[in-house]
């Protein structure tokens, strides 16, 4: 066993590397840096206006902000921590500063979960800001969780670890046949080893095998057996995503943490709002409200008086006293009272180390999007199981790694993949895929998947009328070549965006915009660098160039390939904007990010690219093989006389 421990011991040590380097990053964009700098790096938004603030549940501080210059990048994320700044003369920023949390964000709004009572009078300058915040929190749980795997005082923490790190194998009853209608027979086969599995399963679910609904079913079944369930993923937006499907169940789930979405659906099984809903909040209030008016009268007393004023000052504090108390218990019973209903707990990996789960142990721990997670936080949530379920794709994106050494000595491998590989036993592949028009899939089912996925009956529906479902369009000698953004150091590609904006434009128009209106068909278009798509969002939706595209904007989402992580759209566009004489084609060889990237079109997908410089590498020359095979390949020189 001391093969695992150093393996752990060293997981910790490109954990720190990991830390170091995230916090190097952050000091060298935040300290010493002037403001506009800071709004370059993303990590300050600055001005920004409060469009509204109120109470929510949990008699919390709600603000809603917009960011007034809306070409600045952003790092932003929900559950991040942030702090609001004022520029404007006369308020001291080091002293005018207030924390809070992300709840959500959009393109140029958020809303902030704030860590005080009201809104100061600063924050009606017209010179505020807010900045990220490093969240050193979440690597010391990840710390304290590897070093509790390392030496574990669990017996069933050890025997799991043993299990997962492949010295000791895992155990299946055959107990339970599962045989639902509304799932496929991957899917039903997948519920089932769950059911069996004593110590861990995996359900290894590709792009549009509905591996969301295998997991909700497979988590309805241990309720259904009265286990006690904790729900995890690495992000609170795939938390989300499950609360939201377990409550459309009937399935009494506890969100904890910051929610992504900001839906009542969602925030409705916060333990704010279960607090609020509860029948004894009223009798909370009640004793929070006298609590208060004790004080004030207690505090009315000033420093010069005599021995009959300081008793009946000291008779309120009693009482200030009493009632603290008495809301204390109240706002226990409620807790309990709410925990005790709970069928289902859900949370983010990191999430998972909450004050509220403190001495937990769960029967099962769900853990989904698990090949994105980094293992030292997949393992802050199996600190509290008895047996543990993974789901994710290994062959989709891998967790994102600041440090470019830790991520090649290892940190990059996540213990979804360590699983798999060492105990294949555990997994069970989901193989009918419901998005895609078969060719679409092609690709990627010989590449990744060893052709062991097929395609769903309802996919033969999935293409445009008269359009064909591939196009490669060859940008090989055009000229459109790369450049460097000096600000960002992303790489951009004007011609190449141009040309894919008037394609775009074009091939709406030959489908019909009335038609796309009708049927609610959405358009996605991916760079695979923040600088293309900045470029290609400016030309869509800020110039009259592209009419049929802004038509209905709504409808159109332009982003990088994590951006569109677990998301679909009908017909999708991929600018691959490298074009040089090197065939240099940096993270474009990254083969799992152009899965995700080939996997979102369900009726059309198009790539626009220089083959002079991407069939160098021997996965974009497979792809060009694959496109040309389907008879989609087609030269930009097509279309130039349409430039």
């Amino acid at each position: 066993m001391d093969k695992v421990r150093e393996e752990l011991k060293n997981g910790l040590k490109l954990l720190k590397k990991e830390w170091q380097e995230d916090l190097a990053q952050y000091k060298k964009k935040f300290l010493n840096t002037s403001l506009a700098d800071k709004k370059k790096e993303g990590i300050t938004w600055h001005p920004i206006l409060v469009k509204k603030s109120k109470i929510g549940m949990g008699e919390r501080l709600l603000v809603e902000i917009e960011k007034l210059d809306q070409f600045q990048s952003s790092a932003f994320q929900s559950g991040k921590s942030v702090a609001f700044f004022s520029t404007q003369e006369g308020y001291n920023t080091s002293e005018n500063r207030i924390n809070g949390v992300i709840n959500q964000v959009k393109k140029d709004s958020m809303v902030v979960t704030l860590q005080c009572d009201e809104l100061p009078d600063w924050m009606d300058s017209s010179r505020l800001g807010v900045d990220l915040l490093f969240d050193e929190a979440s690597y010391r749980e990840m710390e304290f969780a590897l070093k509790k795997v390392m030496d574990p005082e669990q017996p069933r923490l050890k025997e799991l670890r043993d299990i997962f790190l492949g010295e000791a194998s895992p155990k299946f009853s055959e107990k339970k046949w599962f045989e639902l209608d509304q799932l496929n027979f991957s899917q039903n086969q997948a519920c089932q080893k769950i059911a069996n599995a004593r110590d861990v399963a995996i359900v290894h679910g590709p792009p549009g095998t509905g591996k969301t609904t295998t997991l909700i079913a497979a988590i309805a079944d241990a309720v259904s057996q009265n286990q006690s369930v904790l729900v995890c993923a690495p992000s609170n937006a795939s938390v989300d995503l499950l609360v939201e499907n377990l409550t459309d169940k009937g399935i009494e789930t506890l969100r904890l943490g910051h929610p992504a979405r900001v839906e009542e659906k969602i925030l409705n099984q916060t333990l704010d709002a279960k607090t609020v809903f509860h029948t004894s909040y009223r009798d909370l209030k009640k004793l929070r409200k006298e609590t208060d008016q004790y004080l004030k009268l207690a505090k009315q007393y000033k420093r010069n008086f005599g021995p009959e004023e300081r008793a009946q000052r000291k008779l309120l504090f009693a009482e200030v006293t009493r009632l603290r108390e008495a809301s204390k218990q109240l706002e226990e019973y409620i807790q309990y009272d709410i925990f005790q209903r709970t069928k289902v707990f859900a949370t983010t990996l990191v999430g998972a180390s909450s004050y509220h789960l403190k001495g937990m142990i769960f029967d099962v721990v769900f853990i989904d999007e698990a090949a994105q997670g980094l293992e030292a936080a997949t393992w802050v949530p199996i600190l509290k199981a008895k047996k543990v379920v993974l789901a994710g794709d290994h062959f989709q994106l891998p967790p994102t790694i600041k440090s470019y050494e830790a991520a090649q000595e290892g940190l990059s491998e996540t213990l979804f993949e360590k699983i798999i590989k060492r105990k294949p036993i555990t997994a069970q592949l989901l193989q009918v895929q419901y998005r895609m028009h078969a060719d679409i899939m092609g690709f990627s089912n010989g590449y990744f998947y060893k052709e062991q996925l097929v395609a769903a009956e309802n996919t033969q529906t999935h293409f445009f009328p008269e359009e064909g479902v591939l196009e490669w369009i060859d940008t090989a000698g055009s000229g459109f070549s790369e450049q460097l953004e000096a600000e960002s150091l992303s790489t951009f590609n004007p011609e190449e965006a141009r040309f894919a904006c008037k394609y775009l434009n074009d091939l709406v128009k030959r489908i019909g915009v009335a038609k796309f209106k009708e049927n609610n068909w959405t358009i996605g278009l991916i760079a695979p660098y923040s600088a293309q798509v900045r470029v290609l969002r400016r030309l869509i939706f800020e110039t009259v160039d592209f009419p049929n595209l802004r038509a209905f904007s709504d409808l159109i989402t332009i982003d990088t390939v994590d951006g569109f992580q677990g998301q679909e759209r009908d017909l999708m566009m991929i600018s691959l904007t490298r074009s040089n004489s090197m065939g240099e084609i940096g993270f474009l060889s990254d083969a799992r990010r152009m899965n995700v990237a080939l996997t979102r079109a369900k009726r059309k997908l198009v790539l626009v690219g220089d083959s002079g410089t991407l069939a160098s590498n021997p996965f974009f020359d497979s792809l060009l093989g694959y496109f040309e095979k389907k008879g989609g390949y087609r030269s930009v020189w097509e279309f130039m006389d349409l430039e």
